[in-house]
């Protein structure tokens, strides 16, 4: 969410939301549009419809481009894949799907992929190069060798939305969310911008990710409940990243609003991009009306995370004006003696030709921001230097898991430097951007080790990716070496899931504990891998349905329970659910209740969670028979049990 606010272009989109129709006709012209207007989620949703009805090169640039917009990785890995090797794929596309590879923490793929791009394109420069391939095997270092700290979920201010840029406030804490729903009114009577057309746009839903628009909210302490933060602001659109000065009565922070000076283009997305606001607390505590930032243009380009001295005399911040050498990149302003803010100066030690995000300095001048131009996990990775005479010196990455293959952003200190609040859309969060502490005392007691193998074969799987998730905490993950095996620390009374997955496999996942466990200090948990192979039948045992019934049993349910579960543990797979009769009774009958068994299990999948897109309903009646016994042929009932079945092949993967 933070990257519609203050991201690559620190722009945000005020869009018409144009009305469409699903029909067969025209679900891919509709696509386009929504996906044009930015409407993300609602254009992934038609173009998975028009992918069913046609695989082309443009639907799968378009559903892998979009996933990643809305920051869904696996899927955009999944698509990219399939996008890079279509007849007349662009090389970018392999870009893409390395750099997609590599938000997933697949290393070593991902480093496969970069070089064949590399070898496909012979303008990238070396710099970018060995910023690409150094960044991948640094990141295989890191995670094989986890710094020992737990970053720790802040389940009382995160939602199922996205939550970050904390900041401690006089004693509580201020920070930005787009959750919907919360049952707080913003006192903002502004009408919303129209645009050219007949329908408003939607005032309570931001089209790119579907979710409410970003405010600022406070928890004034532990014990008060949320409340959004007290300043009125003029728009009914975006609003966050706030800094504070050291005596709370200034703060800094970012909007979007419709001036009249806002360029508006006929028949096109309207671009607001990002502007800069301060106010001032009155001795009755009421913060005054938002003042622009000197710098502000609306039209041009965004300024966006500023963060103020705590003497208020330095204001930093990210921005995509000209001049830069990059996406965005990270400037301040100092104050004169008349109180006016200076020329914006670039901090070009810092800036690299990607984007540099959120400046933050401690009273010793340890400088942190986040990057994602230089030697990095992927995302945007926090970074730590120091200021020396007035200069910025070494510039460190800080290692994982204090950073991950995703978002790394939206921090702030304490007095001693140390830092409070991280914020992240790591795996493993409440929602798409979570805040959280971290804990530099983290007790291990336990060693996790194991082998991942093909299921077929038992041989080894090198590069395998391993998770570690602990139930109500953190994510860890690794890679598996040449021999198959990974192995994790563990904390003492935990429960854990351990997955294992790779490109072409069929994930494995298991549970462990250690809760109760007083005597070893080494637990073994070997996965199994099994290869993904396109469009072969695979049999769900013990699937009967009723004589002429076609509802589903509680027995049959027991077993459709395990194919939910297959497609939750691999959510890029699409599958094609199949029934079969035997040859007793008329074809054409068989062929309708095959059709009626089959869409009556896809619809009890779907019930459990599963994207309808995901699944397809196939009756074949008795055409797909397994043995000898067809029309007329004298058999047992348990070679006409044999043809009675249900069978799902993957047919995306």
């Amino acid at each position: 969410m933070k990257k519609i606010l203050i991201g690559t272009s620190l722009s945000a989109y005020c869009l018409f939301v144009f009305s469409f129709s699903a029909s067969a006709q025209y679900v891919l012209k509709d696509a386009d549009k929504q996906y044009e207007l930015f409407n993300y989620s609602k254009a992934i949703d038609l173009y998975e419809q028009a992918y069913k009805k046609k695989e082309t090169l443009h639907t799968a640039e378009r559903l892998a481009s979009a996933y990643a917009l809305v920051y869904n990785y696996k899927q955009a890995e999944s698509w990219y894949a399939i996008a890079a090797k279509m007849p007349g794929s662009s090389p970018e596309n392999v870009l893409a799907y390395a750099q997609a590879l590599q938000r997933n923490s697949k290393y070593s793929e991902a480093k496969v992929q970069y070089l064949d791009y590399i070898d496909k394109n012979k303008n990238v420069s070396e710099k970018q190069r060995a910023v690409w391939l150094a960044s991948c095997d640094s990141a295989l270092k890191w995670i094989r060798n986890p710094k020992k700290i737990e970053l720790i979920n802040q389940k009382t201010l995160n939602s199922t939305q996205s939550d970050w840029g904390a900041v401690n406030y006089q004693g509580g804490v201020v920070f930005t969310s787009d959750r919907s729903n919360t049952g707080l009114n913003t006192q903002e009577s502004k009408p919303f911008l129209r645009f050219d057309g007949t329908k408003e746009p939607d005032k309570k839903v931001y089209g790119w990710t579907g979710n409410g628009y970003l405010k600022l909210y406070i928890k004034p302490s532990p014990n008060d409940s949320l409340q959004l933060f007290p300043i009125k602001t003029g728009t009914r659109y975006h609003v966050g990243s706030a800094s504070f000065t050291a005596d709370g009565k200034t703060m800094y922070f970012t909007l979007t609003r419709i001036t009249d000076e806002l360029e508006r283009l006929k028949k096109q997305p309207t671009t607001v991009n990002v502007e800069i606001f301060s106010s001032t607390k009155d001795a009755n505590g009421v913060w005054s009306e938002p003042v622009s930032f000197a710098y502000n243009n609306v039209n041009k380009y965004s300024v966006g995370d500023p963060f103020i001295s705590a003497d208020g005399s330095s204001l930093y911040f990210a921005s995509n004006m000209p001049g830069g050498q990059g996406g965005t990149d990270i400037y301040v302003c100092l104050k004169t003696d008349g109180g006016a803010w200076g020329k914006p100066i670039n901090l070009e030690e810092v800036n690299t030709e990607g984007n540099e995000r959120s400046p933050v300095f401690d009273e010793k001048d340890n400088f942190y921001f986040s990057s994602d131009g230089r030697v990095g996990m992927g995302g945007l990775d926090v970074y730590r230097a120091l200021k020396e005479k007035g200069k910025i010196g070494y510039i460190e990455n800080m290692g994982y898991p204090f950073n991950s293959p995703h978002d790394d952003f939206g921090f702030s200190l304490n007095e001693k430097g140390g830092i409070v609040y991280l914020s992240s859309n790591r795996e493993g969060g409440l929602g798409s951007d979570d805040i959280y502490t971290i804990d530099q005392k983290m007790i291990l007691a336990f060693r996790l080790e194991g082998r991942v193998s093909d299921k077929d074969s038992n041989q080894p799987v090198a590069g395998a990716l391993v998770t570690l998730e602990r139930v109500n905490g953190t994510v860890l993950k690794t890679e598996t070496d040449e021999n198959g095996h990974y192995n994790f620390n563990l904390a003492k009374e935990s429960e854990y899931h351990v997955s294992a997955e790779k490109t072409n496999y069929r994930s494995d996942v298991k549970s462990l504990t250690t809760i109760g466990l007083t005597t070893s200090s080494v637990l073994t948990q070997n996965l199994q891998l099994e290869a993904i192979v396109i469009n072969k039948a695979i049999k769900l045992e013990n699937i009967y349905y009723d004589f002429d019934k076609w509802n589903i049993r509680p027995d049959a349910a027991i077993e459709l329970d395990k194919l939910v579960k297959i497609m939750i543990d691999n959510p890029t797979i699409w599958i094609e659910l199949g029934s079969h009769t035997d040859s007793r009774g008329k074809d054409s009958y068989n062929l309708k209740l095959s059709q009626k068994r089959a869409e009556s299990a896809v619809e009890y999948i779907i019930s459990r969670g599963v994207d309808k897109n995901r699944i397809a309903a196939k009756g074949y009646g008795e055409t797909q028979l397994l043995n000898k016994c067809a029309s007329g042929v004298n058999c047992t009932e348990e070679e006409h049990q044999l043809n009675r079945r249900t069978e799902f092949k993957i047919v995306k993967q």
